[in-house]
């Protein structure tokens, strides 16, 4: 076993402190393409168990019990599977054990209380209070990034700069969406890209303002704002990275006045980003950033405290500013313990609000979009008469939006930008 994942195995046993509870983590199974005659879908294993196991085999399970501890069981790989798909077998060790093995394991630990963390395992009933506790506690210590998972971002951040250069190159009025996506991703793989971390969004005109839209045989218009969300992912871990292009290269008019909003608010977004930060205050913060912006663009009208406080930059803000990446996307973001979800429209969307630490990777993503399911609504418009000016609102509805992204690394003393290589 690798050291990195004894160091990790190590760390998330003492962070548990469990005494006779034990601990399943699956993997997950191979599922088979509807008529797909003898085709699966492409496996990812749940990341909770990428992390403690860190390969991609499917039908796995990790186990711990605090009195024996770590035990890795593993289907044995016969003959279809060398044929076929060219795997070994494995060579077993006393914590690499065949799946055929896990049955008599359980059994020995009869009566103990079970957390099933990873994939679903049916057959086998978990507590659910154990396991949510299990859960909330392995997230905290996931979220600070050892050495190999900082390298392998690293990695996947360099492919992802790679493909939106090249986007930056081939981006003109005529050439589709989908045109786009392909250049972008072949240059992922081109420069090491093992997938995509995600689905790619490439949104055009008001397209953009979709906020996962998938692409399509949309072309670009001249004046089209593009706006592109994408990551490169190796090794299991993701880069998060949004950029908004004009259809022309350079932005003019109100589509430039609006970039320039997005652009201030995530730049000092960025700099807010430091250990012990709310991530709460800088989302806030960049709502004002945003909410002033609005205002001096004529969009908004009134005291921006005021406006904060009746949600109006969220008709234009509607999620939060970011959340955590590395193990695939969003990966270990929540909450603190003890802190709920605001049923605010403006704060209700945020993917994490605890207090930033070293080794956490977040993105930091604010973006204004004229969305026109929250601008065309009659209750909102009577609700905000007197602080949007609706005319200026429904002039700009074919604009889409803008959103700008970039993956923050929290260090001691404040933090890396790891994706400011690529042009804003």
């Amino acid at each position: 076993m690798q050291q990195y994942i004894e160091d990790r195995r190590a760390r998330v046993a003492a962070d548990w402190n469990l005494t006779n509870q034990i601990v399943l983590i699956a993997s997950g199974e191979l599922i088979p393409v509807p008529g797909g005659a003898d085709q699966c879908l492409p496996f990812l294993p749940h990341t909770e168990y990428r992390y403690i196991a860190d390969h991609d085999e499917p039908g796995c399970i990790v186990a711990f019990d605090p009195k024996s501890g770590w035990c890795e069981f593993r289907p044995p790989v016969e003959e279809p599977e060398r044929v076929w798909e060219g795997r070994e077998p494995v060579e077993w060790a006393n914590d690499l054990r065949p799946m055929t093995e896990f049955a008599a394991w359980l059994d020995a630990r009869k009566g103990s209380p079970i957390a099933n963390l990873g994939a679903t395992l049916p057959r086998i009933p978990g507590d659910a209070a154990l396991t949510d506790a299990v859960r909330v506690t392995y997230f905290h210590t996931r979220r600070p990034k050892d050495a190999v998972e900082i390298e392998r971002i690293r990695r996947a951040v360099a492919a992802t700069v790679a493909g939106f250069m090249r986007v930056g190159e081939v981006i003109r009025p005529g050439i589709s969406e989908r045109q786009i996506q392909i250049e972008l991703e072949a240059e992922f793989f081109r420069h090491g890209g093992t997938r995509t971390g995600y689905s790619t969004i490439v949104g055009a005109g008001t397209n953009a303002a979709v906020l996962h839209f998938t692409p399509s045989d949309r072309v670009v218009g001249e004046d089209d704002l593009v706006l592109i969300d994408a990551g490169a992912e190796i090794d299991g871990y993701t880069a998060d990275v949004t950029r908004t292009f004009g259809a022309k290269g350079k932005l003019d008019g109100f589509r430039k006045d609006l970039y320039d909003v997005v652009l201030n608010a995530q730049k000092n977004g960025v700099e807010r980003c430091k250990p012990g930060a709310e991530f709460r205050d800088i989302h806030l913060a960049a709502a004002r950033d945003l909410a002033e912006g609005l205002v001096a663009l004529g969009i908004l009208k009134g005291d921006v405290d005021n406006l904060i406080e009746r949600d109006a930059h969220a008709l234009f803000f509607p999620h939060g500013l970011g959340h955590l990446v590395g193990l695939g996307v969003r990966d270990a973001s929540g909450y603190l313990p003890g802190r709920e979800r605001s049923t605010r429209f403006g704060l209700s969307a945020l993917r994490i609000d605890l207090p930033l630490q070293p080794g956490y990777v977040v993105t930091i993503e604010p973006g204004l979009y004229f969305i026109p399911a929250l601008l065309k609504d009659d209750d909102r418009r009577e609700k905000f008469a007197d602080c949007i000016d609706w005319t200026k609102v429904y002039g700009a509805l074919d604009i889409g939006g803008v959103r700008i992204e970039d993956n923050v690394l929290i260090t001691r003393d404040g933090n890396e930008n790891l994706t400011v290589a690529i042009e804003k």
